[in-house]
């Protein structure tokens, strides 16, 4: 299990109007050179154009493992996907959504976050991609990242260090976790237990309380059409 990993990019945006007629976003983030404070919000300076669905406590910052850019551009046959180019916050080489869990905690510089879910993509990567297909390929393909709760401040620039530091939830990869979410393809027990899942974010803590829901309602009509 790799422990640490050195920061390869620290990216940041401003609300921009990409597409007339549409909503703003804050997707294109640009490189950051200089050590730049973390704060609750995320990277000092970074913004979200509708923080309903992007940002917040849960949400603060996204990291997107660096190792998946090669794999899309040869994918895709494209040369012009490079890191920072899905609006993530972070990159690094040698973490996946395989090998990091939900309530993992890190040291990032010198704040300390926590993983807090995978990324649900909407209609802007597409657009901003120029592909109609690539939350879909991101859905798909389980090459989400993850997001971020901060849980101390401190600074962090590239080059510096993110070094796991405590792992509470070891059977619950971010890929787990995150294609339970996407897929709503769960047992009763499991999506009983992720709504229970104190280190997870609220929103998909709730998703998952109603697949549980759900699926106890299943299988009582079950029963009852067996009686």
């Amino acid at each position: 299990m790799t422990t640490r990993v050195t920061i390869e990019g620290l990216f940041a945006g401003v609300v921009e109007v990409h597409w007339p007629g549409k909503p703003p976003s804050a997707i294109r983030k640009r490189p950051l050179s200089q050590t730049v404070s973390v704060t609750e919000g995320g990277l000092d300076g970074d913004m979200q154009a509708d923080l309903t669905v992007h940002g917040g406590r849960d949400k603060a910052l996204h990291h997107y493992p660096g190792e998946h850019y090669a794999v899309w551009c040869h994918e895709l046959a494209r040369d012009d996907l490079v890191p920072g180019g899905f609006g993530e916050n972070i990159t690094t080489t040698g973490l996946t959504e395989e090998t990091v869990c939900i309530g993992d905690v890190f040291a990032l510089g010198t704040a300390r976050v926590q993983i807090s879910q995978g990324r649900q993509p909407c209609w802007k990567l597409n657009s901003y991609t120029a592909d109609d297909r690539m939350a879909w390929r991101f859905q798909k393909t389980g090459r989400t990242g993850w997001y971020y709760r901060i849980l101390a401040p401190g600074e962090v620039g590239v080059g510096a260090t993110l070094t796991l530091i405590d792992r509470p939830c070891p059977e619950w990869s971010v890929a787990r976790v995150t294609r339970a979410r996407l897929t709503r393809r769960i047992s009763r027990q499991d999506a009983g237990t992720l709504a229970d899942l104190a280190e997870l974010a609220n929103g998909w803590r709730d998703a998952f309380a109603r697949l549980a829901q759900g699926n106890r309602q299943e299988d009582t009509a079950k029963r009852l059409q067996g009686s």
